[in-house]
């Protein structure tokens, strides 16, 4: 078992622009990025949120630090470049960790208003194997 840096994305949106919605989409995106990947946070390098321009009530890297383990985590917060009719209230990550699992183990969650994002990665999601407290939130 040879041990790689592998990269997780996900994305979800918030219902407002406020410290509440922002605080359950982020922890919500961050709980099914553990479960599904059965990550542990200290296997992790570094994580970059974005944001929408629309979301500015709180950082969602400012979310991450409260969570057990993250605190030695690099991240970061940069918002996304405004493109004319995209999803609105959107947070993505892109994380970096150090794991044993292939490219094509990893789960890489879209929740939420976000979940269209990335179809092909959705189809791919469903026809893998992933733990059962997983798929019964999809």
């Amino acid at each position: 078992m040879e041990w790689r840096v592998r990269a997780i994305r996900g994305a979800t949106t918030a219902s407002a622009n406020t410290v509440e919605a922002i605080r359950e989409a982020v922890t919500e995106l961050l709980d099914e990025l553990e479960t599904g990947n059965r990550l542990d946070p200290d296997e992790m390098i570094s994580a970059i949120f974005t944001t929408t321009q629309d979301l500015d009530a709180i950082f969602p890297a400012a979310i991450a630090r409260e969570r057990p383990h993250w605190q030695n985590v690099a991240l970061l917060d940069v918002q996304q470049m405004h493109v004319e009719g995209s999803l609105k209230r959107c947070i993505r990550f892109l994380i970096h960790v150090n794991t044993p699992v292939s490219q094509m183990e990893i789960y890489h969650p879209y929740l939420r208003g976000a979940k269209n994002l990335r179809p092909d990665w959705s189809l791919a999601q469903i026809s893998r194997t992933v733990p059962s407290t997983v798929q019964s939130r999809r």
